[in-house]
Formats: C-alpha cells, sequence, structure tokens
C-alpha cells in the first residue's frame, strides 16, 4: 500500500497506539554514597586550593585529572580567572538586552580571537552584550535577504520556500540487506577532508569544515522497544532503514552515504505518512568538504528581546509557559529546507530557532545519568511537547548538550553528547515523547551561557530547540 504523505492538521490527534510509557520508570540513579570513578574528586564542597585559578584543564587539588570533561560541583566557588568579573551567582543578563547568537560565537572563534573571548560568553563583565551583527567574524559578506516582517506561524516562515513534491519515503524499491550498515560508529564512511581525532567510548569526535563536532549512534535509542528493524539499500549509495513498532506504527529513515538523515517520515497503521524531516537532495551536498549552509545567510540582526528569544527554565512560572514559547515560529523567514544534520551543524541555521534552557536540571560531576528528582523538572516542557504533538504529530525538537569551559575540549563534547542523549531517553521513558520526534547533539564548551573560563553550573546546561520549520514542509502540505 502507498502511503498518503501529508501533515498532521492542526488540532489532531496523538497517533493510535503511542500512549505515554510508565512515567516511573528510572534514569540512572546514583546509588547513596557512590564516589565519582577514575580517581575524580567527588563534589564534597571543598574549596580549591588558596589562590589558585580555575583554567582549562586545571588538575584538582590531589593532582589528578579528570577524564570526563568536567571539573567536579565543589568547583562553582572558585575564583575566576584574572581579568573576568565573578559570574557564578550573579543575576542573569538583561532580559531586554538582545542575545548573543551561536553564530556570533562561532564567527569570533574562526575570526581568531581567544577560545574563549569577551563576546563568547551571554553574560559580559558589567552585563553589556555583543554588538548585533557580523562584524566578528572573517566570513565574507552576504548581501541582506529582504525577510520582510517577521513570521506569525511556521506557514508563513516557509514563504521563501518553493513547495516541495513529496515523493513517499517507501516508494523506491531497496535490495534487503543482512545487518546495519555501518553499525559501529568508529566504521561510518566520512567525506573527504573529514579528519577522525579521538575516539571517547561510543563517540568520535571529527574535525569537519573547520569546526570539532562529536558523532554518535542514535540506533539504541530510535531502535528500543521495536518489533522488527530492518534495513535496504538504495540508489546512490543511501541506505533505508525501517523501525516497525508493536502498535503496527512505522518509522522509515533515509540516509545519505554518508549516515546522515536526508528524509524520516512516521507511517501509521491505516497507511498516512507523516513528514518529519525531508532535504532536497539537489541542496544538500555530500560530495567534497561539508560546507556550512549558514554561509549562504547574511548576519541575523535579532530585533526582540532576549527574553523573547532565549527561555530559562529558572524564569517559569507556569508549565504553560514552555508551550507558549515552543508554540512561536521561527524569528525569521526559512531560505530553503535543511537536513538535520545540517541544522545540528550550523549554528547560523540553528539561531533561526528559538531556545529554551533547561538550567534548572542538574547533572553530577562528570555523569550524564539523570536522577529521578531531575527527571521530574523536565516534566513541564515534556508536556508542551506532548500538546504540540496533538496539534502536529511531526514536530521535531533538538536537545543540545553543554558544558563548562573546564577540563578538554574533546571530553567535554563527548559528555555533552551524552546529556543530551540521557534528556530525549528520559523524555522518552518517563514521559511517552516518541523518539523519532526527538534528536539530539552535543557541543560542549563551545557555545558558553557565561562568559568564564572557570567551573560554572549555568553552562552545564541542556537547551532544546523546536526545529520543525527547519526541517519539514509545514508550508507546501498544509
Amino acid at each position: 500500500m502507498t502511503p498518503k504523505v501529508e501533515p498532521a492538521p492542526a488540532g489532531e490527534q496523538p497517533v493510535q497506539g503511542e500512549q505515554p510509557q510508565d512515567k516511573t520508570k528510572k534514569h540512572g540513579r546514583k546509588p547513596a554514597g557512590e564516589q565519582p570513578a577514575n580517581g575524580e574528586q567527588p563534589a564534597t564542597g571543598e574549596q580549591p586550593q588558596t589562590g589558585k585559578q580555575p583554567a582549562t584543564g586545571e588538575q584538582p587539588a590531589n593532582g589528578v585529572k579528570p577524564a570526563t570533561g568536567e571539573q567536579p560541583a565543589n568547583g562553582n566557588t572558585a575564583a575566576p580567572a584574572q581579568g573576568e568579573n565573578p559570574v557564578q551567582g550573579e543575576a542573569p543578563a538583561d532580559k531586554n538586552a538582545a542575545p548573543i547568537l551561536d553564530s556570533q560565537k562561532d564567527a569570533q572563534r574562526k575570526g581568531g580571537g581567544r577560545k574563549h573571548g569577551d563576546q563568547n560568553g551571554e553574560q559580559q563583565n558589567g552585563g553589556q552584550n555583543a554588538q548585533q551583527g557580523g562584524d566578528q567574524g572573517q566570513k565574507p559578506a552576504v548581501a541582506p535577504v529582504d525577510q520582510g516582517p517577521p513570521p506569525t506561524d511556521d506557514k508563513s516562515a516557509q514563504q521563501a520556500i518553493k513547495p516541495e513534491t513529496l515523493v513517499p519515503v517507501t516508494e523506491e524499491k531497496g535490495k534487503r540487506l543482512d545487518r546495519a550498515p555501518d553499525e559501529n560508529i568508529r566504521d561510518r564512511r566520512r567525506p573527504k577532508g573529514v579528519d577522525v581525532l579521538k575516539e571517547i567510548g561510543d563517540r568520535v569526535i571529527i574535525q569537519l569544515g573547520g569546526q570539532t563536532i562529536v558523532q554518535s549512534n542514535e540506533g539504541s535509542r530510535m531502535n528500543r522497544g521495536a518489533k522488527d528493524v530492518y534495513y535496504e539499500d538504495l540508489s546512490q549509495g543511501r541506505t533505508r532503514e525501517t523501525v516497525q513498532r508493536d502498535n503496527g506504527v512505522q518509522i522509515v529513515t533515509i540516509r545519505n552515504r554518508y549516515g546522515d538523515v536526508i528524509q524520516r517520515s512516521r507511517i501509521t497503521p491505516d497507511g498516512r505518512e507523516y513528514v518529519l524531516s525531508y532535504v532536497d537532495e539537489r541542496d544538500y551536498q555530500d560530495e567534497g568538504d561539508w560546507r556550512d549552509p549558514g554561509d549562504d545567510l547574511p548576519p541575523m540582526r535579532l530585533t526582540i528581546p532576549r527574553r523573547d528569544y532565549i527561555l530559562d527554565s529558572e524564569d517559569v512560572q507556569s508549565p504553560d509557559d514552555y508551550y507558549t514559547f515552543l508554540d512561536q515560529p521561527p524569528v525569521e523567514r526559512v531560505q530553503r529546507l535543511y537536513s538535520i544534520d545540517e541544522v545540528k551543524r550550523s549554528a547560523r541555521v540553528r539561531d533561526i530557532a528559538r531556545r529554551v534552557d533547561l538550567d534548572t536540571l542538574n547533572f553530577e560531576f562528570g555523569s550524564s545519568s539523570i536522577s529521578d528528582t531531575e527527571v521530574q523538572k523536565l516534566e513541564g516542557v515534556a508536556s508542551a511537547m506532548e500538546k504540540l504533538l496533538k496539534k502536529n504529530p511531526a514536530e521535531t525538537f533538538l536537545i543540545e548538550g553543554h558544558t563548562d569551559a573546564v577540563g578538554t575540549p574533546e571530553a567535554n563534547l563527548a559528555l555533552s553528547d551524552r546529556r543530551a542523549e540521557a534528556v530525549a531517553e528520559a523524555l522518552t521513558n518517563a514521559f511517552g515523547i516518541p523518539p523519532e520526534n526527538l534528536t539530539t547533539q552535543g557541543y560542549g564548551e563551545q557555545y558558553l551561557k557565561v562568559n568564564t573560563q572557570a567551573p560554572n553550573r549555568e553552562n552545564r546546561r541542556v537547551a532544546i530547540r523546536r526545529i520543525t520549520s527547519l526541517v519539514a514542509p509545514v508550508a507546501s502540505n498544509n
């Protein structure tokens, strides 16, 4: 049966059979009294040695350097490095001020400034934010795009996109494979110019297009509890994965030769296909060195206050605040559809979507486990996601992991990626958010929220963006 390709109309109910799972499921609670592994210092509240300034890669007082990417929580009260104002515990940035965008932090880094320079944090000395615009980096000038008025909904955000003629994800005939292609992330085929820098557990750190990226395999999260999973070879080196669930739902994902997701759909038992992500392969070039699609866009000139662009969970007064915020459209019009992997790798493209900072969610030092108490802090954002999925079952949410600047950059990338994955697991296992509606990526210390090299709780955070209008053709399908 050829599935009918269409999005969910407004107000549609959740897909039949996808009921929330048991909300009491445990999520890696650490036994009482358990000590950190690898000789790391436990979070005992002790102060660093008198007069010692924390810095990237600093040795703890006992001389043992943590291998997991961050200093223990007891470093939060450490004195800042010379020349920096104390930031831990200070008031957040002015909610009426313009935020510093991730693409601006990238431009500063690529422009040859300090690795974590004066522009590389949202809270600046004296509480001043950087000027908006593109004068921080060395990218070639891009002509401004006539954006017109800000989008009022996802459909108007995609007005500049040519309507897509969608082909059902199952239409192309494939050749059945005996095993999963590149099941081990280390064996994945990669484009020319990609260097594998390091393997950290089940994560691989690569150098791609001038940036350092962590890669992981989402299969264990996406396929858990599946009735059957099978793979097919398609033309041009692509592969198709089909996950069959007990309730009759199928999740079908097409990847290019390098494992990047170029199309993903949910097919319900009645044959309806919901397109979760789609990119025109003519726009998505996978040959040669990877090119940041954000380079085709002018510097973003954000005119709204910070509080309308970034929602800090510590400022949430009601669980409904999450829904109201996430339901808002992008802050500028989308020029074309992007693959999920393009969104993950391009700060400029990600900047188009608003951001929720789950800064009340706490992880133990060097750990990606979430205790039951911390899981309950996700209830508000999970309820918002559930409500949004009732309106449109094809929503996609990006979960970002971040760390502070203490520890090695590679270890921080792996740790942040595990934390993002842990939040996705918790949203699925405790609150029933379908895994295919969630995608994860760790960014380590690359996008500090507070501009400090010192240990900092606010920099150890997870963030969420609703990226549906960046990756799915909502305008042409409605």
